[in-house]
């Protein structure tokens, strides 16, 4: 509906922007071909002919109408404030009115060269286009973007600062236009209050990109699993909040020995979630309400392409297989290693600050710069103690030399052990972090059969992500699409597998299963900054000022990781020849000064 409404605004608009030309003595007709009217309107306000070509970009558009608008109502002699706010708001409704005000006559912005104000000139002029260049940067090439998990932990880092290139395979066109500038799904200020209006909807349409994603390409894509978010627990999966109510609800009553149907349990976490007062079973704040999140509005996630569509893919002990061939494990993939101890090397279990669970021995862990988010300290027989640590292997290896390490062994999820929490959700398919699998990941116009059996693999590609909005539902062995009976199902997009180098701690694809090509954004390739946050380095990353002469291992700097580009998440310096450009623009534009000069005496 809101689309049609905005389809007849601008129609009303051209309509106004006829009378408009009329009065100008410009012919009407041009009024009607879109671009073309503006770049018509352009040369009739004096401006540049390239203003039109901004009205082709969706959302910016709408920013520039107001601009157009703005110049319009002063062109025609409407410079009063109450004129000039209905133009720049409602330049549809402007247009039309002004086209029908007999004293609204074109007297050209020459008058305007001194007036109304320099502000206008001087100030407003340049925030409103520096905001339009901006949001095309950014909306179309290049993004700033902060690795906000230790998903990639230590290929891309907390507190990396990078730019994402859109063209890597398509910048997407905005398909919820009406949003505020620089501003993702949350207005600036606050946690809760949308950034965005859904009265404008344009379909899915990507331009042409530089290429494909490939196996191994570290990609940043638009969350699949937050179409829905709780709004007072954003760092939760709304669905697998779902599936933790559930799982803690049967927990519970089998130690009553009560036992009900899983239709029980799921309707039972439908009802607690719906009711925005109820407790989170974790923190005991209220749940808050629950808000749907279009595909472009989604959170920004940024992970591993482990599969690609067509693939067949495996885990078996931790190790990735595609098709049969084993993976080479990254550089700096990390692992959960238990790490044996005579003495308390690390120390106790205590809590930060913060209220994130830690080691009391802060310093040795800041050392070697371990997160200890999940840890375990167990008592064993004859004095030891044991420790679960999440580090890289080449960690592992430094830890093993410690004085009082007796050992340190990777841990490996056993097979066919089920975890609740992993993609598919089904004790039909007992998976877990380090078993999983085989998974084909569906490709574009692959036909699959479908029955009950594996509906819990593609039932969210078919009632979600495919092509809209479906109801699904079964009777006995029958799946029913839109209440049509189905056996197969082919595939409208391709998909893709992704995973953390952070292979213990990270919420990807086996969690809540396949990205769709739709929700692909870009992938990072410039890393700009990079700073340790005290929630992670309690020690090295306490003190901006303090750090500015520190080592990065000392210091809250990541030295060695600013100015780098990216390449499969391994960071390549340039802050030489980035200085030496820098040098030489600097020297060029020196020399150009002097050489005006000379030029302005002679």
């Amino acid at each position: 509906m809101g689309n049609i409404i905005f389809l007849i605004l601008v129609v009303l608009s051209f309509f106004g922007l006829s009378k408009l030309f009329a009065k100008a003595n410009i012919a009407a007709w041009k009024a009607f071909v879109p671009i073309y009217n503006f770049y018509e309107l352009s040369k009739l306000l004096n401006k540049p002919w390239w203003w039109c070509l901004i009205m082709i970009v969706p959302g910016v558009n709408i920013i520039m109408y107001g601009v157009y608008g703005f110049n319009t109502s002063r062109a025609f002699n409407k410079p009063a404030n109450n004129d000039l706010i209905l133009a720049s708001v409602l330049p549809y409704i402007a247009f039309l009115k002004l086209g029908f005000d007999p004293t609204a006559k074109f007297v050209g912005l020459n008058k305007f060269e001194i007036e109304p104000s320099k502000m206008v000139k001087n100030w407003l002029d340049p925030i409103v286009f520096a905001v339009i260049a901006a949001s095309i940067i950014r909306g179309f090439f290049i993004e700033a973007f902060t690795i906000p998990t230790s998903s990639l932990e230590k290929s891309l880092m907390v507190g990396d600062f990078l730019f994402v290139n859109k063209f890597a395979y398509g910048p997407k066109i905005p398909q919820t236009p009406l949003s505020f500038p620089f501003a993702h799904h949350t207005l600036p200020l606050t946690n809760t209050t949308k950034s965005y209006l859904e009265w404008i909807k344009l379909p899915y349409f990507r331009l042409p990109g530089f290429g494909s994603v490939k196996n191994n390409d570290i990609v940043v894509f638009n969350y699949p699993d937050g179409d829905s978010v709780l709004l007072n627990m954003q760092d939760m999966s709304y669905y697998n909040y779902k599936r933790y109510v559930e799982h803690f609800k049967k927990e519970e009553d089998l130690k009553y020995k009560i036992n009900q149907p899983p239709s029980y349990y799921r309707s039972f976490a439908i009802e607690h979630v719906s009711n925005p007062s109820n407790p989170n079973i974790f923190s005991g704040n209220p749940l808050g309400k629950i808000a749907a999140r279009p595909v472009d509005k989604r959170d920004h996630y940024v992970k591993r392409c482990v599969a690609i569509a067509g693939d067949v893919l495996e885990i078996k002990d931790g190790e990735i297989y595609i098709s049969g061939q084993k993976q080479e494990m990254p550089a700096n993939a990390q692992h959960n290693y238990l790490v044996k101890c005579s003495s308390r090397v690390f120390g106790d279990y205590t809590k930060l600050e913060n209220g994130r669970p830690s080691l009391s021995n802060l310093a040795l862990l800041d050392k070697y710069d371990i997160y200890a988010t999940e840890v375990m300290v167990a008592a064993e027989p004859k004095d030891s103690i044991v420790y679960r640590l999440n580090m890289p292997r080449h960690v592992a290896e430094e830890i093993k030399k410690l004085p009082n390490v007796v050992s340190v062994t990777r841990e490996i999820e056993k097979k066919n052990e089920y975890e609740f929490s992993i993609f598919p959700h089904s004790p039909t398919f007992p998976w877990n972090n380090d078993n999983y699998g085989p998974l084909s990941i569906p490709k574009k116009g692959q036909t699959v059969k479908i029955d009950t059996s594996n509906l819990c693999i593609y039932q969210k590609i078919m009632d979600t992500y495919d092509n809209g909005i479906h109801k699904i539902t079964t009777k006995g062995n029958q799946v029913f699409y839109d209440d049509q009976p189905i056996t197969s199902y082919t595939f409208k997009q391709d998909y893709y597998f992704m995973m953390g180098d952070n292979r213990h701690n990270s919420a990807d694809s086996r969690s809540w299963g396949f990205v769709p090509f739709d929700h692909v954004v870009g992938s990072p390739f410039f890393v700009w900054l990079s700073v340790k946050y005290q929630d992670n380095n309690p020690v090295s990353g306490a003190s901006f000022t303090k750090s500015l002469f520190k080592n990065s291992k000392e210091g809250k700097y990541r030295w060695e990781r600013f100015l780098c580009y990216v390449d499969d998440g391994n960071l390549h310096s340039i802050k030489i020849p980035f200085l030496l450009a820098v040098a030489a623009i600097w020297g060029l534009n020196k020399w150009y000064t002097r050489r005006k000069l000379k030029q302005a005496k002679s």
